[in-house]
């Protein structure tokens, strides 16, 4: 049971970290940002940065809970943040894989899927086999799975950096620097790859090493100017004019400039420093009209099943595209989400929550 002693800070330890504004509607978004793309409109609509969203959530919410663990208890269980971590994520993976292997062996021709793919999604190194085999052998709608290969990287070997960040006393600024030091080593290592070496899209978008920077930028927003555990700066009007606008404006120009070189480099990290600024806005002025709607119940409900989603949305839409062909393409995407949403409500249900009740009692 590893753990680093210190002294809490007592001003922070108080503060609660159950429920962050905004972040459910932030979860939903990022979510339908990813279905819709897959629903046919990926020339369109950035399906990709729904995912980028997804990262900078993952390592922003984990850093803070772990950051909130040890201002509170001086200390960080190891062997409790890889549980909960399990419980949260396996259970409803490992269903979902399985009902959607059997489905494509049901379903689809002899060959579709085959053990050493399926086993890459089990052990968590899908981003790496698809990178070698593109999506071969993988029941279709769980090519998705790779970013969660990326995440599981991320939980086995950030707790080792965090707790050394706090043995080494490093102040919240120097943390801050160092994931961005961090950040700005995957920015040069893709530079050298797209650049350099002249690998394809996919070694680039899929790998973890060229990836995690889009959690890493979280996690630097978790340790300093936190705007959950920390102090807020007074500065509403240049927040509302300037710095909102700004990021806003640095994400639609990823969004919009095509340049392959650039979308392969430097794309992650204008997106990871402008999400930055759009977290903070969101988490700390949502009752501004612009971010008010992410609180909304249906939206937050969308971003409380979100997991379950982005798990089982792509194998429906497969699975209605190959069951009713003749549907018109939009209606077979209404009749896929609807499925989705009423799939991931049943887990949420049935397995999520049963899970969460489990995590509190064996981990608080």
């Amino acid at each position: 049971m590893p753990a680093v002693a210190s002294t809490p800070a007592p001003a922070l330890a108080s503060k609660s970290v159950r429920h962050i504004p905004s972040l459910d509607g932030i979860r939903a978004i990022s979510f339908m940002l990813v279905f819709v793309a897959h629903a046919g409109l990926e020339g369109a609509v950035p399906g990709g940065f729904g995912v980028t969203i997804f990262f900078f959530l993952s390592g922003f919410l984990i850093t803070t809970l772990m950051r909130s663990e040890f201002e509170k208890n001086g200390s960080v269980n190891f062997r409790h943040f890889w549980l909960r971590r399990a419980l949260r994520i396996l259970p409803p993976f490992y269903l979902v894989l399985l009902a959607a292997t059997l489905t494509a062996l049901v379903l689809y021709p002899a060959g579709t899927v085959y053990g050493p793919a399926v086993a890459a999604q089990a052990l968590h190194f899908a981003n790496y086999w698809t990178i070698a085999h593109d999506y071969q052998g993988l029941a279709p709608g769980t090519g998705v799975y790779w970013s969660l290969a990326v995440e599981e990287h991320f939980y086995v070997l950030f707790p080792w950096l965090f707790v050394a960040m706090q043995k080494w006393r490093l102040p919240p600024a120097r943390q801050a620097w160092l994931f961005w030091g961090l950040c700005a080593l995957v920015l040069a290592w893709r530079c050298v790859l797209v650049l350099g070496m002249h690998v394809d899209s996919e070694r680039t978008n899929l790998a973890t090493d060229t990836r995690v920077d889009s959690i890493l930028f979280g996690c630097a927003l978790a340790v300093w100017n936190n705007p959950v555990l920390d102090e807020p700066q007074q500065r509403v009007k240049l927040w509302k004019y300037l710095i909102v606008p700004l990021a806003f404006a640095a994400l639609l120009f990823c969004i919009v400039y095509r340049g392959e070189a650039f979308r392969e480099t430097w794309r992650y990290t204008i997106q990871g420093a402008a999400l930055t600024f759009v977290f903070i806005a969101a988490v700390r002025f949502h009752r501004w009209p612009l971010f008010r709607f992410l609180n909304w119940k249906p939206v937050a409900f969308i971003g409380v099943i979100s997991y379950s989603l982005y798990l089982i949305h792509q194998v429906l839409l497969y699975v209605v595209a190959a069951l009713l062909p003749q549907v018109h393409p939009v209606i077979g995407a209404v009749i896929a989400l609807a499925a989705s949403i009423a799939l991931a409500w049943a887990i949420w249900l049935l397995i999520e929550k049963p899970c969460a009740r489990l995590r509190r009692r064996l981990t608080d």
